[in-house]
């Protein structure tokens, strides 16, 4: 049997343990009740960034991002389609770097979009430029 992951709600924020075989299922948040997987990114700022990063057992994909940008604009539903895809093996995340201009710049994001796959707390992997639904996914299985 395999043992309990940790998995960060992505709307409360708060940790919540689940039995490993009902990962794939439609589990709930035992703090706010809330879908731990729904089938769209979790919107990360300074304040819980470190929280999910620190805590998680999945690995995190996160998508630093900037309104302005169009193609970050462009690659939105792409991710957004990748995060129905990949969950629950990972947690896909996006991070304004408009909003969190200090957070972008402790993650040394020179260029946007930036796709970065956290493991354990550690940066594994890094991705520039924008990718359609299918790049996504193969990138992330691929490297993390």
């Amino acid at each position: 049997m395999n043992p309990p992951k940790i998995v960060v709600c992505p709307h409360c924020h708060r940790p919540n343990r689940v039995p490993a075989d009902r990962l794939g299922g439609h589990g709930h948040c035992g703090h706010c009740r809330a879908e731990l997987f729904d089938g769209t990114p979790a919107i990360l700022n300074a304040e819980n960034f470190e929280r999910h990063l620190a805590r998680s057992d999945l690995p995190i994909v996160v998508d630093f991002w900037a309104p302005w940008c169009a193609p970050c604009r462009a690659m939105a539903p792409a991710f957004a389609a990748a995060a129905r895809q990949l969950e629950p093996d990972f947690r896909l995340a996006k991070v304004d770097t408009e909003e969190e201009q200090a957070l972008a710049a402790r993650h040394a994001i020179r260029s946007i979009p930036t796709l970065v796959i956290y493991r354990n707390g550690h940066e594994v992997a890094r991705q520039s430029g924008a990718l359609d639904t299918s790049g996504i996914v193969r990138w992330v299985r691929a490297t993390g």
